[in-house]
């Protein structure tokens, strides 16, 4: 193991870290805003957009990232449609992770019983105040250890983004190995550098879902 190797290369893992977390964060945030605007489509059975939306997810959870990401960054410019990597990262993330925030979202809203939601309404709530004040409550602490796998999730399916030549971890440890054939420490250094992005978000969705899921029942 060639350490004085590891130690030249950490500062380009860095860089290659930040950048694979910016797109990881973008799409997680964006993928909450698609699963959820599903989720309540589905949830009210809109006509038309339950159809479409439920179109949209068996194409989602059906088909690769990386089918995506081919398609997005090598079909869309026969069609004059051109996309930086970084953009189809984005895209790409967020089209898969809305379908699994949607079956997270939709599944917790199902659980609130039928009883509150007729319980609102005898007491003159509207639909918009039974979700904000009865519904996404209950909703959102239910959906706590789903929504933190598909965190999880997300962040590790960034290592399909070397693919459409953006620079992330896996990109700069195929580089690395290429170049010099240090396939040991540049596979070491890919390792621990997604050890060290995803245990503290472990950490934190631990947290998070007992001081949320447990919250009525006191500090635990």
């Amino acid at each position: 193991m060639d350490f004085t190797f590891i130690k030249q290369v950490i500062p380009l893992y860095t860089e290659a870290a930040w950048l694979t977390m910016h797109i990881a964060l973008i799409g997680i945030l964006l993928s909450l805003i698609v699963g959820l605007i599903c989720a309540l489509i589905l949830y009210y059975r809109i006509p038309v957009l339950r159809t479409i939306t439920s179109c949209y997810i068996e194409l989602s959870r059906n088909t690769p990232l990386l089918i995506q990401l081919f398609f997005l960054y090598f079909a869309l410019p026969n069609v004059g449609i051109k996309l930086s990597g970084v953009q189809c990262c984005i895209i790409g993330l967020t089209f898969l992770g809305g379908s699994y925030m949607e079956e997270t979202f939709r599944s917790a809203l199902d659980t609130v019983g039928k009883v509150q939601i007729e319980s609102g309404q005898c007491i003159g709530l509207t639909r918009a105040q039974i979700m904000r004040y009865i519904v996404l409550p209950q909703a959102v602490s239910v959906s706590i250890p789903g929504f933190c796998a598909n965190v999880m999730f997300l962040i590790k399916e960034t290592s399909v983004f070397s693919i459409v030549a953006v620079a992330d971890l896996m990109y700069v440890a195929k580089d690395l190995i290429g170049l010099y054939y240090k396939t040991d420490e540049a596979l070491l250094l890919l390792a621990l550098s997604y050890f060290i992005l995803l245990l503290p978000v472990s950490m934190l969705a631990s947290y998070a879902e007992r001081r949320l899921r447990y919250a009525q029942f006191g500090n635990t």
